[in-house]
């Protein structure tokens, strides 16, 4: 007989064992697949690094590609379940297993609950900070604070060059993100290590414009964007979007290879 109290219905052994499950069970703390976010403001900023600084910090088999990274600086305007925030994302191109993408060394957010989705979910790095996407007169600003550092500072003019959206993907394919999944069990063996891609769905860009770009990168042990030098500031676009986040794919399973 189905349990019902407080307008919730009580989860059997079969609800918890399905996808999508989250505790607390009564008010569950990781949104399932598909949310949708809408009226998203993003600035990504391109720059040229030490190839060397992409080749370290990318996990075997995954293999960097080129010496170009990209910065997203993301205002999250409405997304589902987790409400407004802000992101960024700090990826270079890389392949594996013959799909080439984007990995993320470092993900930095203000939600408690897009940090766990991410790292539960995806794999993703994510570690919480201060994100922010301002809009200074002519000036667009981008920055991530952390531990009272400003560990990034991007910056691009305001709407000066309506761009085509596909411009973006001139330096690499960052739709498809690559992810290091590592999750241990309770008694320290480890349960997942995986590398894990997702793509977004049902783009949908609402406007979209390119500019000279600025990127400083300040120090700080626990948010060590620093590794990936700036050499050559390459372009900046500032663009609004919808897009859907799903289910994505397991790439690479280390421990089901052995």
């Amino acid at each position: 007989m189905t349990e019902r109290r407080w307008g919730l219905t009580r989860p059997t052994e079969a609800d918890i064992i399905k996808g999508g499950f989250s505790t607390p069970w009564d008010a569950p703390f990781i949104p399932p697949f598909p949310f949708r976010f809408r009226n998203c403001e993003i600035l990504t900023v391109f720059y040229r690094t030490d190839p060397a600084a992409t080749a370290f910090l990318t996990p075997p088999p995954v293999r960097s590609s080129g010496d170009v990274v990209a910065i997203h600086l993301y205002r999250m305007n409405d997304p589902d379940w987790i409400g407004p925030y802000h992101e960024c994302n700090i990826m270079f191109g890389a392949e594996v297993a013959g799909r080439a993408g984007a990995y993320s060394p470092y993900l930095f957010l203000g939600s408690d609950g897009g940090v766990s989705h991410g790292r539960e979910i995806h794999g993703q790095p994510k570690k919480y900070a201060n994100p922010s996407l301002e809009l200074r007169g002519d000036l667009i600003v981008g920055k991530v604070e952390r531990n009272g550092i400003d560990v990034v500072t991007v910056t691009t003019p305001y709407k000066q060059r309506q761009a085509d959206p596909a411009e973006m993907r001139r330096h690499f394919d960052f739709d498809t993100n690559l992810n290091l999944k590592a999750i241990d069990h309770i008694d320290g063996r480890p349960a997942i290590r995986q590398i894990t891609s997702r793509r977004l769905t049902e783009v949908k860009v609402h406007g979209c414009w390119s500019g000279p770009a600025t990127v400083e990168l300040r120090p700080n042990a626990q948010a060590p964007v620093f590794r990936l030098p700036v050499l050559d500031p390459i372009e900046a676009f500032f663009w609004k979007a919808d897009f859907t986040l799903v289910s994505g794919e397991i790439i690479h399973d280390y421990l089901g290879s052995k």
